[in-house]
């Protein structure tokens, strides 16, 4: 392990357990806690840094996946059983976005906001094809999308639409770059040869702030597959993959890798110096202890 990315001494522990499939982490720094989904179970629990006590936050939540804050501070969340992006403020949640030009979404997946307060979230079929992770419905508007929602206007446009399964996604450090996994080696969708299975973190140019262009591929993550991952203030790529929390450079190149006894499905900074690496794997919340943080945790800390 690198000392270099890794604190000195720095080993994985398990902290909490008890899940079917964990998805969708955020640090809540008022809370010193990691929120996150069960969701087979249909059920959001919080780990406590201070008690090291697992506790059930809500129960029967729409199938809820990728959560984010909001630049107020509030949780921003997918719900696949909702087919929607939600707020969640104080146990009271409301709608952000659920339909395209009339057509519901599919069951979006993970959400990131950008520094100009615009929501950009992927949509891909999961929670309407796959049996335990939402409802069972159709793709209205026919496709699977990643979508940039203004708030202030109630626009919402496509940005990424040349991918099977859109999953993770997050900026780099100056919001130049967007970054989304494309999981559809395990899609649950049929096999269609002229829309190929891929396991790969797709990057895109960030036009003017509200284009993706010049789409190509970063890396393929292997074994396994990229689901959801963490840009580091160093630019790094923290990615899930079956065995290992994998990390890339700016350029694709593997420079760390975390073993993990579990399947990973996502993971998040956080702690009180925001230098905790949490990874969600399958049944359990695991950490290691890093001298990086996430790029958006950074920067929202005051630090450029």
């Amino acid at each position: 392990m690198s000392e270099e990315l890794l604190a000195p001494g720095a080993e994985l522990e398990k902290v909490a357990t008890g899940t079917t499939w964990a998805e969708g982490p955020v640090w809540l720094p008022e809370r010193r806690a990691v929120r996150y989904s069960d969701i087979p179970a249909n059920r959001i629990v919080e780990f406590s840094e201070e008690t090291g006590e697992l506790t059930v936050h809500r129960e029967e939540v729409g199938f809820t996946n990728g959560r984010t804050l909001d630049l107020d501070g509030s949780v921003l969340q997918c719900s696949h059983g909702n087919r929607r992006v939600e707020r969640e403020v104080d146990g009271v949640v409301t709608t952000v976005v659920d339909s395209w030009r009339g057509a519901r979404l599919n069951s979006p997946n993970d959400v990131v906001v950008a520094s100009d307060g615009t929501i950009w979230f992927s949509d891909p079929s999961y929670g309407i094809l796959k049996q335990g992770e939402g409802y069972a419905g159709v793709e209205e508007y026919g496709d699977r999308y990643v979508f940039r929602f203004e708030p202030t206007t109630g626009r919402l446009d496509p940005v990424v639409i040349d991918l099977e399964q859109p999953n993770g996604l997050a900026f780099s450090p100056d919001e130049s770059l967007l970054y989304v996994s494309d999981s559809s080696l395990d899609s649950p969708a049929e096999p269609n040869p002229a829309r190929p299975a891929g396991h790969a973190i797709h990057v895109y140019d960030v036009v003017e702030g509200r284009h993706a262009k010049n789409g190509r591929i970063l890396v393929e993550v292997s074994p396994g597959l990229p689901d959801g991952f963490r840009v580091d203030q160093l630019g790094n790529l923290w990615s899930s993959s079956l065995d290992s929390v994998q990390v890339f450079s700016p350029a694709g190149d593997l420079i760390e890798r975390i073993e993990v006894p579990e399947k990973i499905a996502n993971l998040c900074f956080g702690g009180e110096d925001l230098q905790t690496l949490y990874i969600l794997a399958s049944t359990s919340l695991y950490r290691i202890r890093t001298t990086v943080t996430d790029a958006v945790l950074h920067r929202r800390s005051g630090n450029r």
